[in-house]
């Protein structure tokens, strides 16, 4: 039996991060290293700006979930919580309108994860505060290793309940479908590597991260004409579905799908559109519908993203 090493704690920050502002906030900002905090809070974010100006002030990251408009603040302390990150975080917050707010810090002290439970507990569900750990590890001689921990975060479970009271037949039916789609699709080991989950909600559509916050995949059911349409939706830029559209025959040649290329010059977004005539109200045929749904996406991603 090999012998098996020791895991040791590394308290003190500063000994791979001596400065905040220099050393961990550029380090956090570079893709693979967000993707570990990405992966703890379960959201997919991409970086904006760092030492982003909020008046006479900076938020460390400016940023955005990917696939959505939501803006995500990340104020990073290698210390233990004080009130005065606290407070900058909840001025930063409103300086940026942000969505998604996400305090990383060395210790999270009993009164402020307090605080960040009561801001939770009283917020819409359209806001969210997350108090992560940093942890560093290593094995004896070893590199160090990060974890972030989670230590308080939305509840969104109390929340979708109050969100979803009430709700009417078509939009019970949109939650129902997608919460089945997101059952078989996520038990799929391919889509599930590729897209995260969404949360199932009663809207009609569904988005999907391609790792791009200018586009992202949506899922639409079209109830009125029963159909699936799926379509790489981009935000607000002209010049990226153009250079897509200049790609266009290789695109649909590599994916052996036909799209309907709109750019839609008199609105802000563009889409690049596929439609699937269904029977929305047979639930016996959702599975069918959910591998169209995950063959259109994976085909899609693998297609596009060379050209992002």
């Amino acid at each position: 039996m090999k012998q098996l090493g020791l895991l040791q704690e590394i308290k003190d920050l500063r000994e791979v991060w001596p400065h905040e502002a220099l050393d961990f906030t550029p380090w956090l900002a570079e893709e693979e290293n967000l993707a570990l905090l990405s992966d703890a809070i379960g959201l997919d974010i991409t970086v904006d700006e760092t030492e982003s100006s909020v008046g006479d002030f900076h938020v460390d990251i400016f940023a955005t979930e990917t696939g959505t408009d939501r803006k995500v603040i990340i104020e990073n302390q290698l210390e233990d919580t004080n009130h005065d990150h606290l407070g900058k975080l909840i001025t930063y917050a409103s300086g940026k309108s942000a969505d998604v707010i996400i305090w990383v810090v060395r210790h999270a002290r009993e009164e402020h994860k307090a605080a960040i439970e009561w801001l939770n507990n009283h917020t819409d569900e359209n806001i969210g505060f997350f108090l992560c750990e940093i942890k560093l590890y290593r094995i004896g001689d070893s590199d160090p290793a990060v974890k972030f921990e989670v230590i308080e975060k939305p509840n969104d479970w109390a929340k979708e309940i109050k969100k979803n009271t009430g709700l009417n037949e078509t939009h019970q039916f949109h939650l129902d479908y997608w919460t089945a789609f997101n059952n078989y699709a996520f038990q799929n080991t391919k889509f599930s590597r590729n897209f995260n989950q969404r949360k199932a909600s009663s809207s009609h559509w569904m988005d999907l991260s391609v790792g791009n916050s200018a586009c992202h995949i949506a899922i639409s059911r079209i109830t009125k004409r029963s159909t699936l349409e799926i379509e790489l939706y981009i935000n607000d830029d002209k010049e990226l579905f153009r250079s897509l559209l200049e790609h266009k025959d290789a695109i649909e040649k590599e994916s052996d799908l036909r799209f309907d290329w709109r750019e839609l010059p008199n609105r802000k977004a563009s889409r690049i559109i596929l439609e699937k005539e269904v029977n929305l109200n047979v639930q016996s045929e959702w599975n069918a519908q959910f591998d169209w749904i995950m063959d259109v996406c994976l085909r899609m991603k693998a297609a596009f993203k060379k050209y992002l």
